[in-house]
């Protein structure tokens, strides 16, 4: 209810998208504005709303530093399921999607990515113990598991690709589901990013995550790189955007932003997104 509420309130105040500017003008209208509306998903720790009511996690916190050295002062959460972030982002119902999503040839068909900020690999939430030894997605094709990952996650595909039955696979809205699922035994697994899967066991008392792997795509391991989505007309936008973060990758601050949140060296990467969309 409180995601619909946002939602709602984000759609009575939407600026005007009209533009003749090859490239777009809505960092223009955005420093004229002086707020920039951020498409969250509410996922530890990429982004979310705090027990304090406050928006953080590693895109929003990103989201802070780089609009305001692009003139824009204040970010403002709009929630909504992962799922619904591409369609939110095109409809107009926020300005950029701040979620750590991952960049990948069919959402670059929809939206335009900046760089990556954050390279990841995968991990399963399995049963203390990984009782099944499940360790890859061939794992849980082999032994014909039980699966569960989020809606609209990358390792949707992975599995498939690995010879799961799409129409078996248990979506689920997020890891937190993802662990309950698991903890209650409807899944055997859940497969999500190997540091929201990190996060969310650490207090459990029946599940853990496995070590973290690459996914095999196109017969080759692969490394997944999260970034900032925008609107295709607002190219302007993402380039400026693109420079800002290359400015703090080179100093070494991106680290210190994103540390806090459990991101570590090996995660920061030079992926492109231009590479992950498939050239």
């Amino acid at each position: 209810m409180a995601a619909l509420g946002a939602l709602g309130a984000a759609g009575c105040s939407r600026v005007a998208t009209a533009s003749d500017v090859k490239g777009g003008d809505l960092l223009g209208r955005l420093r004229a504005a002086g707020v920039v509306r951020l498409g969250i998903a509410g996922e530890i720790p990429f982004g979310f709303i705090d027990t304090n009511g406050e928006l953080t996690g590693e895109a929003p916190e990103l989201a802070k530093v780089i609009f305001k050295r692009l003139g824009v002062d204040r970010v403002q959460p709009v929630p909504t399921e992962f799922g619904s972030l591409i369609p939110g982002l095109n409809s107009q119902q926020f300005d950029v999607v701040a979620a750590g999503m991952y960049v990948n040839p069919e959402r670059c068909e929809q939206v335009i990515f900046a760089d990556p900020d954050y390279q990841m690999l995968d991990a399963f939430i399995v049963r203390k113990g990984n009782p099944k030894g499940l360790r890859s997605y061939k794992d849980v094709v082999e032994k014909k598991a039980k699966f569960a990952t989020g809606t609209g996650y990358a390792e949707i595909q992975y599995a498939v690709e690995a010879g799961y039955k799409e129409s078996e696979i248990l979506i689920v809205p997020d890891q937190v589901a993802g662990l309950n699922a698991v903890e209650a035994g409807r899944v055997d697994v859940f497969a999500g990013t190997a540091l929201t899967v990190r996060e969310v066991v650490k207090k459990s008392a029946k599940a853990e995550a496995t070590d973290p792997f690459k996914p095999i795509v196109g017969g080759k391991p692969h490394v997944d790189g999260g970034a900032f989505a925008f609107r295709p007309t607002e190219s302007n936008l993402r380039d400026a955007f693109n420079v800002e973060l290359r400015k703090l990758k080179k100093s070494g601050e991106l680290l210190r932003i994103l540390k806090p949140f459990g991101f570590t060296e090996a995660e920061m990467t030079d992926l492109t997104a231009k590479e992950l969309c498939g050239g």
